[in-house]
């Protein structure tokens, strides 16, 4: 009777465990920072991780995540649970249709969604026009309505600028301007094409890096058209009962980050190539005597993380189209008609651009892994699927009709004939779609899944050329090496007969 107990009490204790496995989980809070992918936005985040780690908190960045849309929605559905904002956009972007006036009502739309803000964090970054300042010095340009009447200029903005309704729509409408020539460029690189003579007039931080260098003029915004635009933090509301220690360590940087110190940030990541988190380390340590004990990771750590996020990214999107892809291929042999709609739809998928693919992703699996294995795996179908289908459709007729007169039934033909002698044109698929993946999952990093991109983008945004080759080498390095692990897969499993072919045709 008491070992019946006994087992009865084993039992329930399994089921515990099973049903709230919980109980032993880490006791730590975890929060999940994202940023976007310009500097200040980075370093507000690590600011904001190191300040909730110092309270024993479990941090997650996702950084570089992209641009506002992409983080708002993350936050909306519970994929990050803060991160850097600024109260024009959320007005007159995000919020726009909502007609939302004043903190009172700005703080009712977002309780309605299950966010909350924080108070400012002290600064103001609006958006500005600049020109380099021997060009303005030359046209006699100081304002920017200076510029209507030189339409010949080329301008150069960021592509969020261009597009959201406080950005350039409204602003040509203001100052009637109508430039001849005007693209989309990434923020950082514009700054590098406006010194160099590429472009004539980029879109401006009011807090970034180069504001005071004095090859660039800052143009008046002499008809008040940028509005206020103050540093905030957006965070899950339940964050207040979920991890209280945390946000009530979190909000300790309201009103603590003046203009002058987020510029001296700014100008400390860009021109001294400091890390983010050194300079949003030291900001804290001096600010509110937060010290870091976390120490900056080498160069061998780092390229080992990276190299095992690429790993995950590129081998469970392969094994996922492998397992998919092969079987279609086997099935677009022996159905013809069939197998040219498995084809086109494969194809298609095949030329949908990539970072488009990663975003429409994002509303299903969120950010992180998911949305770009989700991405990779249907990347990978096509050369599997081809090359599946062309090798047993090359087949020679005598070698079918040898098998069926062994009276082989046709899965045996398949298993033992049909594959292995189709076998060098399918891992030739494979490995094609291997080596797709390792250049491709680079793209990852934008939805924050790691990966050797993290570094490429970083440097590509703070200028620092061994930066990206941090992240291109390894990954040119791992596309050879998946090349040459496929190369000697061939030499094994294929057919020793197909092998001597092969040889002897060399």
């Amino acid at each position: 009777m008491k070992l019946h107990f006994n087992r009865h009490v084993l039992y329930a204790v399994i089921a515990l465990l099973a049903t709230n496995h919980s109980c032993f989980a880490d006791p730590r809070e975890e929060i999940r920072i994202g940023s976007k992918k310009f500097t200040e936005s980075v370093i507000l985040a690590d600011l904001v991780g190191q300040i909730c780690g110092s309270s024993g908190a479990q941090i997650v960045q996702r950084q570089e995540l992209g641009g506002t849309r992409l983080l708002w929605d993350a936050l909306l559905a519970g994929e990050i649970d803060a991160y850097p904002e600024y109260t024009g956009t959320l007005t007159g972007e995000i919020l726009a249709d909502e007609d939302v006036a004043g903190d009172a009502s700005l703080d009712r739309a977002l309780e309605k969604r299950g966010i909350k803000k924080s108070r400012p964090l002290g600064f103001n970054n609006s958006y500005a026009l600049g020109m380099r300042s021997q060009q303005a010095e030359q046209m006699s340009i100081d304002n920017i309505s200076d510029l209507s009447s030189r339409p010949f200029l080329r301008f150069g903005v960021s592509d969020e600028f261009l597009g959201r309704r406080d950005g350039w729509p409204s602003l040509r409408a203001t100052y009637d301007l109508r430039p001849t020539d005007i693209r989309g460029l990434d923020h950082d690189i514009a700054y590098k094409a406006l010194i160099d003579g590429s472009i004539d007039v980029i879109d401006l931080y009011t807090t970034d890096a180069e504001i005071g260098d004095p090859r660039i003029r800052m143009l008046k915004d002499n008809l008040h058209h940028f509005s206020e635009n103050k540093a905030i933090l957006l965070y899950r509301a339940d964050l207040e009962t979920r991890a209280p220690r945390s946000l009530e360590a979190m909000l300790r940087i309201e009103g603590r980050v003046d203009n002058d110190a987020m510029i001296g940030m700014n100008k400390a990541v860009k021109m001294d190539r400091r890390a983010e988190a050194d300079v949003a380390a030291q900001f804290l340590a001096i600010k509110l005597g937060v010290v870091n004990v976390q120490q900056p990771s080498g160069l061998a750590s780092r390229i080992l993380r990276r190299t095992i996020e690429h790993l995950r990214l590129t081998i469970l999107s392969l094994a996922a189209a492998i397992c998919t892809a092969l079987p279609l291929g086997v099935l677009a042999a022996a159905r013809p008609g069939l197998g040219h709609v498995i084809l086109a739809i494969a194809s298609i998928l095949q030329t949908i651009p990539s970072l488009a693919l990663l975003v429409f992703m994002i509303p299903v699996l969120g950010v992180g892994a998911a949305p770009a294995i989700a991405a990779l795996y249907l990347y990978s179908l096509l050369p599997i699927i081809r090359n599946t289908t062309a090798g047993l459709v090359s087949i020679p007729s005598p070698v079918r009709n040898s098998a069926i007169a062994l009276g082989l039934t046709p899965f045996r033909r398949l298993m033992l004939i049909e594959l292995p002698i189709a076998s060098p044109s399918i891992l030739a698929g494979m490995k094609t779609a291997a080596v797709i993946n390792v250049g491709t999952a680079t793209l990852g990093a934008l939805v924050g899944a790691g990966g050797y991109g993290q570094p490429i983008f970083s440097g590509v945004r703070l200028d620092n050329f061994s930066m990206v080759l941090e992240g291109a080498v390894p990954a040119a390095l791992l596309a050879l090496a998946v090349e040459g692990m496929f190369d000697l897969a061939e030499r094994r499993f294929a057919p020793h007969g197909l092998r001597l072919k092969t040889n002897a045709s060399l």
